[in-house]
């Protein structure tokens, strides 16, 4: 049977390098283009014929406006519109990376540590520049949770830090291995669908079915998870909790 984890490996379509830096073209970058195109062509599709009555694409688009509009007021206030632009680009790019990984012969972008990880450590940049250039130092007090006596201070500091300093980290690995997994068990039950012939090959193969409409469900739970979360970081920046 194929190794599970070799659909993950980046072999270069096109290579390239710039002053000896590798930038040759594979699956995940074309991927990312690809994921790109279909969000701008949607939304630029929807807003080019608008309607009273809306069509079905408009629909969808404004659903999603609406959606990523909620989880912004509802975590960070009517303040936090001014990242709209960046949520709504985040949470599609995310979504729709997740859904053509699905795709067979495709690629999962989202499966890559590092895109996650660029992702994840920009949005946890962002909340303390954010933090810094509305409080100045005071800032700082978001280490300290309102209501702390003043004897466990110096114990809740340290832990708030380190607390703080791990967001970065589980917020790139949560979506990295949701979506790295979830292919890995579909990779194993297809290949054990094709080993199992005609004679128990039908059991696999059911499983596959349901695991590949629960991979749908995931694909969107993670995106939307990696969205309030990066609207609660960027939101305890604004309000200090």
């Amino acid at each position: 049977m194929e190794d599970p984890l070799h659909p993950f490996e980046l072999h270069a379509l096109i290579p390239l390098s710039l002053f000896g830096l590798d930038i040759s073209l594979n699956k995940a970058v074309v991927m990312m283009f690809v994921a790109v195109a279909l969000v701008i062509g949607l939304l630029v599709r929807a807003g080019s014929s608008r309607q009273l009555v809306p069509t079905r694409l408009q629909s969808l688009a404004e659903i999603l406006v609406e959606f990523i509009r909620g989880i912004i007021r509802e975590t960070m206030g009517q303040e936090g519109m001014r990242f709209f632009p960046l949520i709504s680009s985040l949470f599609l790019f995310i979504l729709f990376c997740n859904l053509l990984g699905l795709i067979p012969g495709s690629y999962t972008v989202t499966s890559q540590l590092v895109v996650t990880g660029v992702f994840a450590v920009g949005v946890y940049t962002l909340s303390v520049v954010v933090g810094f250039r509305l409080h100045g130092i005071r800032f700082l007090s978001i280490l300290v949770p309102p209501g702390t006596p003043g004897w466990l201070i110096p114990l809740m500091i340290p832990i708030e830090l380190i607390s703080h300093l791990a967001r970065p980290l589980s917020l790139s690995v949560r979506l990295f291995a949701n979506m790295t997994a979830g292919h890995v068990i579909l990779g194993v039950l297809f290949g054990l669908t094709i080993a199992g012939g005609l004679v128990i090959g039908w059991l696999p193969f059911a499983f596959t079915v349901a695991l590949y409409a629960l991979e749908l469900g995931i694909a969107f739970i993670q995106a939307y998870i990696f969205t309030i979360l990066t609207c609660v970081y960027i939101g305890d920046a604004i309000h200090l909790h």
